[in-house]
């Protein structure tokens, strides 16, 4: 009994972290754009983001002509869903799942989030949606080869796919200095994986006017992107656990993190989609597998 209330009291922490999430990056951008941002509702806008969730699930749906309708009203909630379940695999004091594989499971979790993307691009029969979901599936595969080859050097690291046997073994040395090209090579993967600026070509307004989701209103609408605020507070929590020795350290690393991804969408425009590409497969790639190399022949000697 005390696990499932453990969990469900994390699974409403982490949705209302999402919707302050969004209230924090409307206040961050407005300030980069010297402009109050959110300031009416309650004080200094706190309930905003209460207010916009009242506004988006009491909006009318809009019903897309020719749209394959299971997988298109299925898509928003399966993204939700897998977010929830990537919070499974983190390691709370008590109460918490004991995985032996966690970290394959949360490569299985980002793997699956491609297809839901997909769908919900596929399903709306917009050639606008369409291309949106293509370009994230193509710059997801590309960076999850970078993002499984950093976790492959931290796992022969620690000889464990368990976040908790990693966050125990950082009691020898603190990964984010062992592995500091990897941890900017991951933040810089985390940007790509959550669809964030300079790398959101899955949303790209100005070609594509919304990308994946422009033909989503209402309670859809809220659902994709409480998915996406939700991934990048567990990526960045994460990369806390993984480079980071302590719960403090990795929740400070965390929400700094978070500050780091919004400030960056306030300061840099969207990068070419090629030079995407040539980042992905002609930089980070080889650079990740020198690691392994690197970290296997440390173990070894060490060993």
């Amino acid at each position: 009994m005390l696990f499932f209330i453990n969990f469900l009291i994390l699974i409403i922490v982490v949705l209302v972290s999402v919707a302050f999430i969004t209230l924090y990056e409307r206040k961050i951008l407005g300030y980069i754009q010297i402009r109050k941002g959110p300031n009416k509702v309650s004080m200094g806008g706190l309930l905003q983001p209460f207010a916009d969730a009242v506004k988006l699930f009491t909006k009318g749906l809009t019903y897309p002509y020719y749209m394959n309708y299971y997988i298109y009203y299925l898509s928003p909630g399966l993204m939700l869903l897998v977010m929830m379940l990537s919070w499974f695999i983190y390691p709370l004091i008590c109460g918490s799942f004991d995985y032996e594989y966690g970290l394959l499971f949360f490569m299985c979790c980002t793997g699956f989030g491609v297809y839901t993307l997909f769908g919900a691009g596929w399903s709306s029969n917009s050639k606008y949606s369409l291309l949106g979901g293509l370009r994230g599936v193509a710059q997801t595969i590309s960076y999850e080869v970078s993002m499984a080859l950093i976790l492959l050097s931290i796992i022969i690291a620690s000889f464990s796919y368990n976040l908790l046997k990693i966050f125990i073994y950082q009691e020898l040395v603190i990964y984010f200095f062992l592995l500091m090209p990897l941890f900017f090579i991951w933040f810089i993967s985390l940007l790509a994986e959550t669809n964030r600026t300079p790398f959101d070509f899955a949303e790209g307004e100005s070609e594509l006017v919304s990308g994946f989701n422009v033909e989503y209103s209402g309670g859809g609408f809220a659902l994709l992107f409480m998915a996406e605020y939700g991934s990048i507070l567990f990526i960045s929590f994460l990369s806390g656990l993984l480079f980071f020795k302590g719960y403090i350290l990795g929740l400070m690393l965390g929400l700094f993190l978070v500050f780091g991804v919004i400030w960056i969408r306030g300061v840099l425009p969207r990068f070419r989609y090629d030079k995407l590409m040539f980042l992905a497969w002609k930089s980070f790639l080889p650079v990740s597998l020198n690691y392994i190399v690197g970290v296997f022949c440390l173990m070894m000697f060490l060993i």
